[in-house]
C-alpha cells in the first residue's frame, strides 16, 4: 500500500513516477523498500492515466445511521436486504476502479 500512496503522491507533485522517486518516499516514510513491488508498479502504471483513474474511482461517503427503527419487522428486513446488495454493487465498483491502477 506504501508503494501506491507514494505514487500518488508524487503524481500530486506532479512529480515523474520513476523506481528512484518511489524508493525514496518509501524509504523516507521509514518503510524497507521491496524493489521487486517498486519495479512492478511503476511498470504497472506507466500507462495509466491516474487523474483519469481518479477521477473513477469512487468516493466513499459515510452512510448517514437510521433515524429509527422500522415499527414493522417485515418491513426492515427488506431494506437491510436492498442496502446489503446496494453495498455489494458499491464495492465490486470500487474494486474496479482499483484494479484500472494495475492494468
Amino acid at each position: 500500500m506504501e508503494y501506491v500512496y507514494a505514487a500518488l503522491m508524487l503524481h500530486k507533485l506532479k512529480k515523474e513516477i520513476t523506481e528512484e522517486n518511489v524508493t525514496s518516499i518509501v524509504k523516507a516514510s521509514g518503510a524497507e523498500v521491496n524493489e521487486a513491488k517498486v519495479k512492478s508498479l511503476v511498470a504497472s502504471l506507466a500507462d495509466v492515466n491516474i487523474e483519469d483513474a481518479i477521477k473513477a474511482a469512487p468516493v466513499a461517503v459515510a452512510a448517514a445511521p437510521a433515524a429509527a427503527a422500522p415499527a414493522e419487522g417485515g418491513e426492515g428486513k427488506k431494506a437491510e436486504k436492498k442496502d446489503e446488495a446496494a453495498d455489494g454493487k458499491k464495492e465490486e465498483a470500487a474494486m474496479e476502479g482499483l484494479s484500472s491502477l494495475f492494468g
